[in-house]
């Protein structure tokens, strides 16, 4: 290891002993003492304004609708989102034994920084190290219960922020989000890439505004030209892939707090392979 390491392996191409094993990987968080979390998900991309946090809704609302105890962490804590798509707007409360999550309409609990926040329109002009700390006590300090699947809507990209995550968070797969353009491929790349380097399974990819269908005729319309999303998932060996489509009744959805009430079956096949993930698999 370099003197000038910075720890952080997402932003160095060296082979060190700290990346090859040779020297133990940093411990993962040991969680709330009241915490049971199954399986957690991360749904990550490689840059901002993809529809990651759509997906992460969308994806818990299907957990949720089959039967599972479902959790959102909203760890894009300077772009928080998802108190809005659920219409979650009561602060979160405490107890002595941690932070309560704050529960949806339809039983997701949920943890944000708007959930915190005195007023859910002011802006976190946080540094790194501060965000980072705010993302572990989320996992250590709130009191999630019995939960069968945490979904954990990441920052966009490869920094320092996710980096927390995957080294605090037991993180059993992630799902990457992305949307059909030119430089989908290299973006993709880089959040399998920091996956590989954190030894996390990449469990699929979700395409968002991958057509939009005429009102009129009902065909497809392929807005950003056709999709490269089925070669790059089969050059970076991602075995399930979902389109989302351009449907303005999703965003309307979500500017109104009801995502719960969609209607739609486009990430069924993302969320059975997510039941797929065999038990002892995750890497504490």
């Amino acid at each position: 290891m370099s003197d000038t390491c910075t720890h952080d392996c997402s932003t160095c191409s060296a082979n060190c002993a700290s990346r090859e094993g040779g020297e133990a990987a940093p411990a993962k968080d040991a969680g709330n003492v009241n915490s049971h979390i199954r399986k957690v998900i991360g749904v990550v991309s490689g840059k901002g304004g993809v529809g990651k946090s759509l997906v992460t809704s969308l994806l818990a609302v299907t957990s949720a609708r089959r039967g599972y105890k479902t959790a959102i962490m909203d760890a894009d804590i300077t772009g928080p989102s998802i108190p809005k798509a659920f219409g979650l707007h009561s602060q979160a409360s405490a107890t002595e034994q941690g932070l309560l999550p704050v529960v949806s309409k339809t039983g997701i609990s949920t943890m944000s920084i708007n959930l915190l926040l005195q007023n859910e329109t002011d802006p976190v002009v946080w540094r790194g190290p501060i965000v980072a700390g705010v993302l572990r006590q989320f996992w250590n300090d709130v009191v999630w219960g019995d939960v069968d699947y945490m979904f954990v809507d990441m920052p966009p990209g490869t920094g320092d922020v996710p980096l927390t995550v995957f080294q605090s968070l037991p993180v059993d797969a992630i799902v990457i989000v992305a949307t059909p353009q030119e430089l989908v491929r290299m973006i993709v790349e880089k959040a399998v890439n920091m996956a590989h380097m954190m030894n996390v399974p990449v469990i699929g990819i979700v395409e968002n505004m991958s057509w939009l269908e005429c009102p009129d005729c009902g065909k497809k319309i392929s807005v950003f030209g056709e999709s490269q999303i089925e070669d790059v998932a089969k050059a970076l060996k991602i075995r399930n892939v979902s389109r989302l489509p351009i449907d303005s009744k999703l965003s309307a959805a979500c500017d109104a707090g009801t995502i719960e009430l969609f209607d739609g079956a486009w990430l069924d096949n993302m969320m059975d392979a997510i039941e797929q993930i065999p038990e002892g698999t995750r890497k504490e």
